[in-house]
């Protein structure tokens, strides 16, 4: 299914040079799709040419960078044209030709014909708050806690995470007015998290299911050294912990069944 037939309206696409330099999947992907960008690329990008064609900068030509919150600054570009210009044009935008800070010096290359020249700095800009966005985005459903690459790898992280997300929703409402144990007795505990945020509540059900996944840890060995009494005495722990019943679950049963298979 394409973004279109979902109900996404891509007006531009702007990324890091990581992706920027993706040519051979990630840059063929947004020519298929026929999308928009203006994509980061390093310093040293490098393109095959031809023996009769060679690298050449245009002079720097100033522009005015506009921000979100109104204010302006003076910035300079200049187009890199390797061997000839075409669909895809190169960028170097700078606060300062004669240095290039590496703080505010940036390598573009884009096919955005929509995007007016003057328009290229201020377009490319609002990466900023996109990455600022999904940073908090990130680190808020636990995207960030790992590092992975491959598809399958992001997949099955983000399956995990959303799970978590969803049980923590099924509980919210336990740890507010709902269940008196849970502020008279459970918040003792030292580990207990009060702040109310989903990992902040996340922390608090593995305090809560620890009992149970304790006893079950140790159930072969239990077996080995025929110690009965050794599992016996995590059963009043976990019938108080099972006084924490969430009522958006109504069949009890089910209730059970979630606490029952750690």
């Amino acid at each position: 299914m394409s973004y279109k037939a979902i109900g996404f309206k891509i007006r531009l696409v702007l990324t890091d040079s990581l992706y920027g330099e993706s040519q051979c999947n990630f840059v063929q992907v947004l020519a298929q799709l026929e999308l928009p960008y203006i994509l980061a690329i390093r310093s040293n990008h490098a393109m095959w040419l031809p023996q009769d064609q060679e690298v050449t900068t245009e002079p720097w030509q100033q522009f005015t960078r506009t921000f979100s919150n109104g204010e302006t600054e003076v910035r300079y570009r200049s187009e890199i044209i390797y061997g000839r210009r075409r669909p895809q044009r190169f960028w170097i935008l700078t606060t300062d030709p004669e240095t290039r800070p590496a703080n505010s010096t940036v390598y573009v290359m884009s096919n955005a014909p929509a995007i007016e020249l003057d328009q290229i700095g201020d377009a490319y800009g609002d990466r900023t708050w996109i990455e600022y966005g999904l940073k908090q985005s990130k680190d808020a459903l636990g995207g960030a806690d790992f590092r992975v690459t491959r598809y399958e790898q992001i997949e099955r992280w983000w399956e995990v995470v959303m799970s978590a997300f969803t049980m923590v929703c099924l509980f919210a409402k336990q740890f507010n007015t709902h269940c008196p144990i849970t502020h008279q007795v459970l918040a003792r505990h030292p580990w207990w998290d009060k702040q109310m945020g989903w990992k902040n509540l996340l922390n608090n059900l593995r305090l809560i299911i620890q009992p149970l996944i304790c006893r079950n840890y140790l159930q072969p060995w239990a077996t080995v050294f025929q110690q009965p009494k050794l599992l016996q005495a995590f059963e009043p722990l976990i019938d108080a912990m099972d006084q924490f019943f969430c009522p958006v679950i109504h069949d009890r049963r089910l209730h059970q069944l979630l606490f029952s298979s750690a």
